[in-house]
């Protein structure tokens, strides 16, 4: 964490999701005898009460973790422009026949963007209860893992800006997750006991595939075993599946593992049981890449494709433009078009930021 003195000629603001990280991050600075601004951002994907995300509980949690440390606390409404940027970059990409990750363009267009233009340009560091660290090294700041390898939410934060990175810190990062359920329950926060959320940030209870449902309808198409080219039945849109899926598939003979998807024919094609070998990869290219601190990438690296504990190791190759191929050290299952996959070093300690998968 940066130094206590240093912090206190900075101005703070700190994201209140209501949830015990944020909250413990609040605590963190009240136990240096800071305090901090803190915001509640509302978001959405629509004006209308039905799909509103704002949950009255969560606003009643960070209000309360606002007033017992004494901080000043204000509600930020950023829902118009989550709709217009991450829940229609979401919907794109999931028309397209891609696999978006609509968490990572959130800390990148609401969280360390729309804020930063509402509000968060009065403050010199924005704190949040990610998973994460930042670290000084050679004069540059970097984002680097944390020591939890199950909750490191740096894949997350890969398409953060480098501007947005400087004014990032993450005074959590440093802890496991047990570590911060017991500072939460030994200082009898409100919200100690309260799970952890899931899924997509701004789906709350809703199921995901009702909400894309509700925007791109259906469209069935064939489902076709790949090994025998039979046609075992229909889906009801490509969009309501992803690469590497192993349930809610519906057929029986299982298990079915979806191994690709042809978007131009509308098919869908699954793998009886174990997926074949050709569904796995070792190699895959990535566009658009992303750089957090360093232009350049080593050869020699780890990676991500998805929110796992597992780093998997690789060789780069530049192919220019921004657009590398990937030569894993092992076979990858579930490569899918539209991922980001993230870059580090070969300790998996820097992130260097990411790609989106061609």
């Amino acid at each position: 964490m940066v130094d206590k003195q240093d912090l206190k000629e900075k101005r703070i603001a700190v994201l209140l999701s209501g949830g015990v990280d944020s909250s413990v991050v609040v605590h963190e600075f009240a136990s240096m005898g800071l305090t901090p601004d803190c915001f509640y951002i509302k978001i959405g994907p629509e004006e209308t009460e039905e799909w509103d995300c704002s949950s009255e509980e969560d606003l009643e949690m960070a209000t309360a973790v606002a007033a017992r440390y004494g901080c000043r606390f204000e509600v930020v409404d950023c829902h118009r422009e989550y709709w217009d940027k991450v829940t229609r970059y979401t919907i794109d990409k999931v028309r397209s026949g891609f696999t978006p990750n609509p968490d990572v363009m959130c800390n990148r267009l609401i969280k360390f963007g729309a804020f930063d233009e509402k509000r968060g340009h009065d403050y010199d560091l924005i704190a949040t209860g990610h998973y994460a660290g930042t670290e000084w090294i050679d004069g540059r700041k970097w984002l680097v893992t944390s020591p939890d390898p199950v909750k490191d939410q740096t894949d997350f934060l890969s398409q953060i800006y480098d501007w947005q990175l400087q004014k990032a810190i993450f005074p959590i990062g440093h802890y496991m997750k047990d570590e911060v359920r017991k500072i939460a329950e030994r200082e009898h926060l409100v919200n100690a006991k309260r799970k952890d959320s899931q899924g997509i940030c701004f789906l709350g209870k809703i199921n995901y595939n009702d909400y894309i449902k509700r925007y791109l309808g259906e469209n069935p198409g064939d489902v076709v075993d790949v090994a025998s080219g039979k046609v075992l039945g229909k889906h009801r849109g490509l969009w309501f599946h992803t690469i590497g899926q192993r349930h809610g598939l519906g057929f029986g003979g299982g298990p079915w593992n979806v191994v690709r998807k042809d978007v131009e024919n509308n098919v869908l094609y699954v793998a009886n049981g174990y997926e074949p070998r050709k569904a796995w990869r070792n190699e895959f290219e990535v566009r658009d890449f992303h750089f957090l601190t360093e232009r350049e990438l080593p050869e020699k690296v780890t990676f991500k494709i998805r929110h796992t504990p597992e780093f998997h190791r690789a060789s780069l190759i530049s192919l220019g433009n921004g657009s590398y191929k990937v030569c894993a050290e092992e076979l990858i299952q579930g490569v899918a078009p539209g991922q980001f996959c993230v870059i580090y070093d070969f300790e998996h300690h820097k992130c260097y930021g990411s790609g989106e998968i061609v």
